[in-house]
């Protein structure tokens, strides 16, 4: 019992003494370390940004693309969304035939009146989408994002509108080839290995 009391009362000193640091060099410099912190953070980020690869959103002039607004959720091959389990036969597979996937070009549902199958998307902090399914819900300017867990579909992106640009009009069709193809496009490997760490963080 005497070495808990001992060792607590250390700690509330270090404490104590701590705070008397910080109270004196906030005194003595003029300098909140809130706003010192912040400045630190903003500087290693921005190192970690000139270093590394560029966004999509920052690599391309995007606004040469026709830009369309929508209001973009995210969806699941889960039962919440699809209402289909692991063990059906049809689980993950978009209206379009291929799997649905998470990867540089990924799958989205959209109304295939205002974006038929195939059409690619740039989506602003989402990255390329290529218009795989419908959805029930998904009418006039929608679009749901694939996600491969709900907690993605939350902590990611959630609901928002959004202003997409439309990089190709799609012909009513997509094969696994043709999406397999858009993700393993040489000059886009440099995005595509950056956009797969960032996913798994």
């Amino acid at each position: 019992m005497n070495i808990m009391k001992k060792w607590t009362k250390r700690f509330v000193m270090i404490c104590l003494f701590l705070m008397a640091l910080f109270v004196t060099f906030q005194s003595l410099s003029g300098v909140n370390a809130k706003i010192l912190i912040d400045r630190l953070e903003d500087a290693l980020a921005a190192s970690e940004n000139v270093s590394g690869t560029p966004s999509l959103e920052d690599a391309f002039d995007w606004s040469k693309y026709p830009k369309h607004t929508v209001t973009a959720t995210g969806y699941t091959a889960g039962f919440e969304s699809t209402g289909k389990n692991k063990g059906h036969p049809e689980y993950g597979i978009t209206y379009s035939g291929v799997k649905v996937k998470r990867d540089l070009f990924s799958t989205i549902a959209a109304d295939l009146n205002v974006f038929p199958i195939g059409t690619i998307l740039f989506i602003p902090g989402y990255g390329y989408g290529v218009v795989a399914d419908k959805g029930g819900a998904i009418k006039g300017n929608k679009l749901d994002l694939y996600y491969e867990t709900v907690e993605d579909v939350y902590r990611l992106w959630g609901k928002k509108q959004v202003d997409v640009y439309i990089i190709q009009k799609g012909n009513g069709k997509l094969t696994e080839k043709q999406l397999l193809a858009l993700n393993e496009d040489k000059t886009m490997q440099v995005f595509r290995q950056a956009y797969i760490k960032s996913e798994k963080r």
